[in-house]
């Protein structure tokens, strides 16, 4: 079904290939499984398949990409439409019409379906994504996460043999990626379809991968079954982490399979799982009865919060719960249409979609630019910057960033200013885990400084690293406030992998490695 040929794409004015001699086969009715760190070639690979590189971004392209059949230096984008459905990063920037419903006809209209199948296919799309109560929306009115779904649904009514999808769960809380990636499987298992998809978040995708390629920072790449493939990976979700500290071997790609196991660690671990005291200080935010409409529809509810200094707060709830409302009201933005902030410090956000936020050319612009309006020395943003994406070039125009990337650079930005205040909007969005790690420990040595950051995610991995408190939003509605051991561990939705394997109170794998003090990293394996 697709086939590639020792392909290296080199862009204009780079160095250095973005992708390097790969080969790979990937049969009909796979689920492909791209991986890699945040800049090495995964979204460049994807677009080869449609066409889009070379014939949309240009740059040098070669070896060879046959697709269904079709070699795609032969067949721009338009003549591989009806075989191939992509979903890019950002899904805002494919959309065409206003709403939903007319989003997911698009497609069909240009490729001339009959209506009574378009209309047959927008049903079935709208049920299978769970998102029939949005077909009237305006797209610009959705929330990240709704957004993602309606652009995976744009293109599931073309009714394509092949869908390449590039970050396809990134802005979905579990839920809803549950349910995307339950849908991609019954693609697969009962249509045939071949999906080839770039995730960051493989603790979601990797149980239902049938192949891995793995790409380097290099941009070169292996190919095979998950297992063999992920045994060495520099790039690895905590469920295989966890496997690689207890010595299992296979490794175990799924809850299931790990929990088998689990009982032989679980007897070694001394003591409850460890987690570090915290002592917030006085409070540098203060909201009462916050209330954020838009027309007849309320986002936040009278919802009440104190942001403590020293302390990271994670914010979390299903997509449209209210989270990105809550945040833009507590910086002060419009629609607020009840309740009062009071801080005594500067506050700085970074929103959701970062290129926002960016106007120059280059990156090394834009963080003088930075220093400049922060009044800071030179250098400074610069220094954040490598601190969480070691490696940037600084000619580097920001729109040729890969979107974690890109992401990185604008949170660079926005600490360099150093707000005792920081609210961030799904900040991972894009990220791999080493560059997660990294803005971990740029969260923990702010919030020892005396910031209070308050976190919006999806990622509970991340709140299970980073979280002091957690909060969880529901239609509005603040509906709970603890411990990340109270709130993630407990739930069948948050919870991390760690407590999913070993049961309530374990979060992360650091915890499990720590109540191992005697224990060489290889015994005991089961």
């Amino acid at each position: 079904m697709i086939e590639l040929e020792r392909v290296s794409v080199t862009y204009a004015g780079a160095t250095t290939p973005a992708i390097r001699d790969v080969s790979l086969r990937i049969g009909e009715g796979e689920l492909c499984l791209l991986s890699g760190p945040t800049g090495s070639g995964k979204t460049t690979l994807l677009r080869t398949l449609n066409g889009l590189v070379p014939h949309f971004t240009g740059g040098e392209l070669r070896g060879r990409v046959v697709v269904a059949g079709r070699d795609v230096r032969d067949h721009p984008p338009r003549e591989l439409a009806d075989v191939v459905g992509f979903v890019p990063q950002d899904p805002i920037t494919g959309f065409v019409t206003d709403t939903v419903e007319e989003e997911l006809a698009y497609a069909m209209e240009q490729l001339a379906v009959p209506p009574a199948v378009m209309r047959t296919r927008v049903e079935e799309t709208l049920d299978l994504l769970g998102i029939a109560e949005l077909r009237d929306r305006p797209l610009r009115d959705l929330s990240g996460g709704q957004q993602q779904r309606v652009a995976i649904g744009a293109v599931l009514t073309a009714g394509p043999r092949i869908l390449v999808l590039d970050e396809p769960t990134s802005a979905l809380d579990p839920a809803a990626a549950e349910e995307v990636l339950a849908a991609m499987l019954r693609l697969v298992h009962d249509l045939g379809l071949t999906v080839v998809l770039a995730e960051h978040r493989l603790e979601r995708a990797l149980q239902y991968a049938d192949r891995i390629v793995r790409l380097a920072p290099d941009g070169s790449a292996i190919s095979g079954l998950p297992a063999p493939v992920m045994a060495d990976a520099p790039i690895a979700p905590p469920i295989v982490d966890l496997g690689r500290l207890a010595g299992w071997d296979p490794l175990p790609l799924s809850i299931r399979d790990a929990r088998q196991r689990a009982s032989g660690l679980l007897a070694r671990l001394v003591g409850p799982a460890p987690w570090r005291p915290v002592s917030a200080g006085p409070v540098a935010l203060s909201a009462a009865a916050i209330s954020v409409r838009y027309g007849a529809m309320i986002a936040v509810r009278d919802v009440d919060l104190e942001l403590r200094a020293g302390q990271v707060t994670v914010l979390m709830g299903r997509n449209g719960s209210g989270k990105s409302s809550l945040l833009w009201a507590l910086h002060g933005a419009d629609h607020r249409q009840g309740g009062r902030v009071t801080l005594d410090a500067a506050v700085g956000l970074v929103p959701q979609t970062p290129s926002d936020l960016l106007f120059l050319d280059s990156i090394g612009g834009e963080c003088a630019a930075s220093d400049a309006d922060a009044g800071v020395g030179p250098g400074t943003t610069v220094e954040l910057l490598d601190s969480l994406q070691p490696g940037l070039d600084r000619a580097t125009h920001p729109r040729d960033l890969s979107e974690g990337q890109r992401l990185a650079l604008v949170l660079a930005i926005q600490l360099a200013a150093g707000p005792r205040v920081i609210l961030l909007d799904e900040p991972t969005r894009g990220l791999d885990y080493p560059t997660k790690r990294r803005f971990a420990a740029v969260l923990a040595r702010l919030s020892s400084a005396g910031a209070a950051v308050l976190v919006a995610t999806h990622d509970v991995e991340l709140a299970a690293i980073v979280a002091d408190r957690v909060l969880v939003l529901a239609a509005g509605d603040l509906v709970a406030d603890g411990t990340p051991s109270e709130i993630l561990s407990g739930s069948t939705a948050l919870a991390p992998q760690v407590s999913r394997i070993l049961g309530p109170g374990w979060l992360t794998v650091d915890q499990v490695r720590g109540a191992l003090p005697a224990a060489p990293a290889g015994s005991g394996a089961t």
